[in-house]
């Protein structure tokens, strides 16, 4: 499989039990433990997926989310929001800030992978789809 998943998170014990699900479905993971480190790695490490969570020092997920998505680099990368913040507010501006899906914790670790594969499937086929030129470049 060897797709690269960042996990933003800066609870140890959530880190490592997302670093430990992702690795035995056969996914390399690399981690940051803040949004400033993530917004980093996630520039210079090419990650397939980033996993972010919201309350996080410094940066938090949902401004990390909101600059992943205005740099050209990182833009396309899909953003799996994993948080304990579970509000129906919270929801709408993770994905009004780009993440592609919003996970609340606990979670199950079937559903999170269930979610990383969805969101790679995805990314996989758009990808594959030869971009149109519009005659306008």
């Amino acid at each position: 499989m060897n797709k690269k998943i960042l996990v933003v998170e800066d609870d140890p014990i959530a880190l490592r039990f997302a670093r430990y699900t992702l690795q035995q479905e056969g996914y390399q993971v690399i981690t940051a433990p803040n949004g400033l480190e993530g917004l980093s790695k996630a520039q210079t490490q090419n990650p397939d997926l980033i996993i972010l969570d919201i309350m996080l020092p410094g940066v938090d997920g949902f401004e990390l989310c909101h600059r992943l998505r205005a740099a050209t680099g990182t833009a396309r990368i899909p953003i799996l929001m994993l948080t304990a913040k579970a509000q129906e507010s919270d929801r709408q501006t993770g994905f009004q800030v780009g993440a592609d899906d919003y996970l609340i914790k606990p979670a199950h670790p079937a559903e999170i992978v269930s979610r990383v594969n969805a969101l790679l499937a995805i990314s996989d086929y758009a990808s594959s789809i030869p971009e149109k030129d519009d005659g306008q470049g």
